[in-house]
């Protein structure tokens, strides 16, 4: 797709789109073709390839990989060695994954024609909301981004999240020519570094201009709470800049300061008023339609792991303004678009983008709940194209990129729910891995949630809700046990009822009973496997976790709440902050 295409916009961005996906097939393998074209000659692929540009023995030659097999090129590179390792083109820098779904962050090349990929995909957006939700341009977006402190390679390469690198570009700093992308915070806020004034200075720009925001949202899900959650404990803070017309004296930031002088103009004690009216009550249910009377919409990824959150959102919006899922990428490549954008969370799918690189799918044979080993080699002859995948299967997602990722697991399962044209359209499942196993059971990301899911419906008739979890696979004792942390917060009031314990032991069991066969077999025949523990952790200590995340150099824009913890320093955090421990009190029921 040539460069022209890329920077389509509106109903011609709309046209381009059908015409792609109509010809997904043959889009796909001329991409495929300018890739080896331009990369035949790098060190990698010419050992498989011997300079061929032919797209037949790609297929045939090129091994499907793991992060494992292609860091140590990305190394070298990082180290100062040439982007011919990999790349025709000069890797221009290192994007950092979030590293929170599945391990240690991971640095991806990219290079400069990347920004307008990836920019291409932004572009389809408004276009398509403006197809439900007309008259986007006629207000602000309240969208919390978030960038952070850049690194470097010991090459001099930047290594920086895939967003931050985009907040830097001209393409973000040129948006204010398009009436669609009037954000209500100022670009000193959104690249300021400390995570506290950025989201300070962003919700006080938000509360001033209430009454023009059409729209809301962030990145992810946690980050949108983790503001509200602040403006929820600080809003008096907010309530007195915006009465005096001075900004609080803890933003030290110079450019944010300077940027919020053109928000705090004069002293506008009638505005204090009206939010100081609207927050100072016992219970936020429904608080953003009041802050924000015009917003139309809540926009955030609440997919994968990021469906825990919903129930929150439900609370704050009080089910009255639409969770809008918009796109699917990650730090390797974008990926696609969800063309129903008002689709209830459950249902949400993505149009794969047949330009933005080289898909191929390996089937999951047991469908959702393969566990597989990621690291094994797979038989190229598993790979199925684009167009070829099959309506209901399992795939996991391996993509072919411009920077030098070439057969690359990505990690994602995804199962195909329709088609749009000849692209397919993919329900997000989860990341692929094991994240519990004690014996012989392996539970997934996808198994876990769906079990806690049902288990938390037990709170609601005690005006609860389940804020955030996590778990670990505890072997300290014999036999070992799953454990789950658990923050619980009241819907009613700042601090959560006590429950009684035969409540949460009673979760404990429900959880037991929405796990898988193995599970339940090795819990209750094999007694390979200790009954399942749910502790209970102190009000705010996610967003701890969340806290010691971003310091060891996280991004609040990629930050997802890890399902499983690994890390030692996590999980000492989350043990000096529990409160409470209940145990299952009954074996689950395993005779199929």
């Amino acid at each position: 797709m040539d460069g022209k295409k890329l920077e389509y916009k509106g109903e011609e961005a709309l046209k381009e789109l059908e015409k792609m996906t109509e010809n997904a097939d043959e889009v796909q393998e001329n991409i495929l073709m300018e890739i080896l074209s331009r990369n035949r000659d790098t060190e990698y692929l010419n050992k498989f390839l011997g300079g061929s540009t032919d797209t037949w023995v790609f297929k045939r030659r090129v091994p499907v990989i793991t992060y494992s097999e292609i860091h140590p090129y990305i190394q070298k590179i990082s180290n100062g060695e040439d982007s011919a390792l990999i790349s025709g083109h000069p890797i221009t820098e290192m994007l950092i994954s979030s590293g929170t779904s599945g391990g240690e962050p991971r640095l991806m090349p990219s290079i400069a024609e990347d920004l307008d990929r990836r920019t291409y995909l932004y572009n389809l957006i408004i276009p398509i909301m403006n197809q439900y939700v007309p008259g986007l341009d006629e207000g602000k977006a309240m969208y919390l981004y978030f960038a952070k402190a850049e690194m470097s390679t010991p090459s001099g390469l930047p290594a920086r999240p895939v967003l931050t690198s985009y907040y830097k570009s001209k393409h973000f700093k040129c948006r204010s020519r398009d009436p669609f992308n009037d954000l209500t915070s100022p670009d000193q806020a959104i690249l300021c570094t400390d995570s506290r004034q950025s989201m300070y200075c962003q919700l006080l720009a938000g509360l001033v201009h209430r009454k023009q925001v059409l729209r809301l949202g962030a990145v992810f899900a946690s980050a949108f709470l983790r503001a509200i959650t602040f403006l929820e404990r600080d809003w008096t803070y907010f309530c007195d800049d915006i009465r005096s017309g001075q900004l609080d004296s803890s933003i030290t930031d110079h450019s944010c300061r300077s940027a919020m002088s053109d928000y705090l103009t004069s002293p506008n004690p009638d505005l204090a008023d009206e939010i100081e009216a609207i927050c100072d009550r016992v219970s936020w249910n429904g608080i953003l339609g009041q802050l924000w009377p015009r917003a139309q919409y809540v926009e955030v990824v609440v997919t994968g792991s990021m469906s825990q959150y919903i129930t929150a959102l439900e609370f704050y919006t009080d089910g009255k303004l639409p969770l809008v899922c918009t796109m699917y990428a990650s730090s390797e490549c974008y990926f696609g678009v969800n063309l129903k954008p008002l689709s209830s969370p459950s249902e949400v799918a993505y149009t794969l983008l047949p330009n933005m690189a080289y898909f191929e799918f390996i089937e999951l044979e047991n469908g959702a709940h393969s566990h597989d080993n990621q690291d094994e080699e797979v038989s190229k002859d598993r790979l199925v194209s684009l167009v070829n995948v099959k309506l209901g299967r399992y795939y996991e997602l391996v993509a072919t990129t411009f920077a030098g990722l070439y057969r690359y697991r990505i990690g994602d399962v995804l199962q195909v729910v329709g088609f749009h044209n000849r692209a397919p359209q993919f329900r997000f499942i989860c990341r692929r891995n094991v994240i519990l196993s004690i014996d012989n059971d392996k539970t997934n990301e996808e198994d876990l949630h769906k079990s806690i899911s049902t288990a938390k419906k037990l709170l609601e008739p005690y005006n609860v809700l389940l804020a955030e979890y996590t778990s670990y696979a505890d072997t300290s004792t014999v036999p070992g046990h799953y454990v789950l942390f658990w923050e619980i917060v009241s819907t009613s009031m700042d601090v959560a009822v006590p429950l009684e314990p035969q409540i949460l032991e009673e979760c404990c069991a429900a959880v037991e009973e929405n796990l898988d066969y193995v599970y339940r077999r090795c819990r209750a025949f094999d007694n390979s496997i200790g009954p399942l523990e749910i502790r209970l952790v102190e009000q705010g200590t996610f967003e701890g976790l969340m806290d010691l995340v971003i310091t060891q150099g996280g991004s609040i824009n990629q930050y997802k709440a890890p399902r499983c913890i690994k890390c030692s320093s996590a999980l000492a955090l989350l043990e000096s902050r529990v409160t409470a421990c209940f145990y299952s009190p009954r074996d689950p029921t395993w005779i199929p």
